[in-house]
């Protein structure tokens, strides 16, 4: 038989769309040709190709070889098709029996020696591969990315040889076992916060809530302290949501050693629009994705350029990015929860004496963070400058643990009652569980006229009640919590 058929797959964003290898040996003086919309790194895989055959000891047909990637208007990048294509010629000339392949995908990069290095986007193509009843077989290194998905029939193959012996049924490559729990990863503790009591109160309702969350106040006042001890309190991510986030990190070539802790992100301010949202000629996911269903952390947020700040809005609406190149189009989660601080004025120190800015400089200053992605933020939370001398006499905050649990009750209320966190409630969803007595009501559409504030903020103060409602284990929205939720919008008052 002189032509073979492999499966593959190739990956597009967190996709793993299904490749056909399709191997054809011909007479004709000897040559390997790879047609499909081959990019630089697939048609160098010749030569990886055939020096990786003849260092395991088979034979390179010196026949004309054609080798076609179907569908050809599907671009192919990287080495992750080397295996697939040296397994089609070893089918082709019948060193291997075609009947081993059957309903089977392999990925893999070859070195000239055999061994199989491991690829980006494992994950997306288990799932993909576990959607079409296929087994897989997959480079040893990327073991831990295919334990993850359950039920998946897959083997890890380290080199070329101990694959075309698990073929023939000579030996048996190993499945992936998982070491992985979902026990939280031991991280900053909140009993290290002293103070703060409102900022802390405002740190529960945001990991209870998947709020978004913006901490303003004097430089020094323990703003990024707060924000680095939220992964801390929030819960461990379920099985559907670590697959979600581990093929975002596979498809970046990133390794995370626990794909259950919820990832946080804390980019520089001088990162550019397309290293936040992902980009490039060969789009990559940027850090909004890499903070999928976790937490991105801006610290200094006027100090990011405009651009910046704004490709985020559309984001944290949706829940995903829409990466547009002349080639190609890709979709990337982004699910992720804002956690920002910021200085009150040039100096720092407003409203204190010792400010020195005037009020057109506070006002231009705020003016750098734009209406429309602070209507996005839920909570704008002031962190008050403690004394020194107050603050060792004042008592260890609470544990994260105690906090966690907590957080961990609240949202179990939220997903017994919709099935997902307050945060993502839609308009109609709002109506259904956030209703209010007419007292109740009045008294938030009176606030809501006061301040100025657009029906999307009055629809984030009541996603901010239902949350504060669920952390105190009531079933209606009450005054006290609307109140509450009103008193977290702070940078919407009037500025001086």
């Amino acid at each position: 038989m002189s032509l073979a058929t492999v499966f593959t797959r190739a990956l597009l964003g967190v996709e793993s769309p299904p490749v056909t290898v399709e191997v054809h040996l011909s007479g004709g003086l000897p040559g390997l040709t790879i047609v499909g919309l081959p990019e630089t790194a697939v048609k160098e895989s010749r030569e990886r190709v055939r020096s990786a055959l003849l260092n395991c000891h088979f034979e390179f047909p010196a026949r004309r070889i054609t080798i076609n990637l179907a569908p050809a208007d599907l671009p192919k990048e990287g080495g992750r098709y080397d295996l697939a294509i040296a397994l089609g010629i070893l089918v082709a000339s019948q060193q291997l029996p075609a009947s081993a392949l059957t309903d089977t995908e392999v990925l893999g990069e070859l070195t000239l020696g055999g061994q199989i290095r491991p690829v980006q986007g494992a994950i997306s193509a288990c799932i993909a591969a576990k959607d079409c009843q296929r087994r897989l077989i997959l480079p040893e290194a990327n073991g831990t990315e295919a334990a993850l998905v359950s039920n998946l029939q897959c083997a890890l193959a380290p080199d070329l040889l101990s694959l075309c012996a698990h073929l023939r049924e000579q030996h048996q490559l190993p499945c992936p076992c998982s070491n992985q729990t979902a026990a939280p990863v031991p991280g900053p503790d909140m009993i290290e916060v002293k103070g703060q009591t409102q900022a802390k109160r405002a740190l529960e309702v945001a990991a209870a809530g998947g709020h978004n969350l913006l901490y303003f106040g004097p430089p020094g006042t323990g703003k990024t302290l707060l924000a680095q001890r939220l992964p801390g309190i929030l819960p461990t991510l379920t099985e559907t949501q670590a697959l979600s986030v581990a093929a975002v990190y596979s498809a970046a070539g990133i390794h995370r050693p626990n794909h259950f802790c919820p990832p946080i992100r804390h980019p520089h301010h001088t990162a550019s629009a397309v290293a936040m949202v992902g980009g490039g000629s060969n789009p990559k996911p940027g850090e909004i994705s890499l903070a999928h269903q976790g937490v991105l952390f801006l610290d200094e947020l006027p100090e990011f350029q405009r651009s910046v700040l704004e490709v985020m809005r559309e984001p944290l609406e949706s829940g995903s990015i829409d990466i547009a190149r002349a080639n190609r189009q890709v979709r990337y989660p982004a699910d992720f929860q804002l956690i920002a601080a910021m200085n009150p004025c040039p100096c720092g120190h407003y409203p204190e004496p010792r400010c020195v800015c005037t009020p057109d400089q506070v006002r231009r200053y705020r003016s750098k963070i734009s209406g429309p992605l602070l209507d996005r933020i839920d909570l704008h939370v002031a962190v008050v400058n403690q004394p020194p001398s107050q603050l060792q006499t004042l008592p260890s905050g609470e544990c994260s643990d105690s906090i966690r649990q907590r957080v961990i009750a609240a949202r179990a209320r939220q997903a017994l009652r919709q099935g997902k966190t307050n945060s993502a409630l839609s308009g109609q969803e709002l109506d259904r569980h956030c209703q209010l007595a007419t007292d109740t009501a009045r008294f938030l559409e009176a606030a809501t006229v006061k301040l100025g504030l657009s029906a999307r903020a009055y629809h984030r103060i009541l996603r901010v009640a239902r949350t504060l409602a669920d952390l105190a284990a009531r079933d209606t929205i009450e005054h006290q919590h609307v109140a509450e939720a009103i008193g977290y919008r702070q940078l919407d008052r009037p500025q001086p």
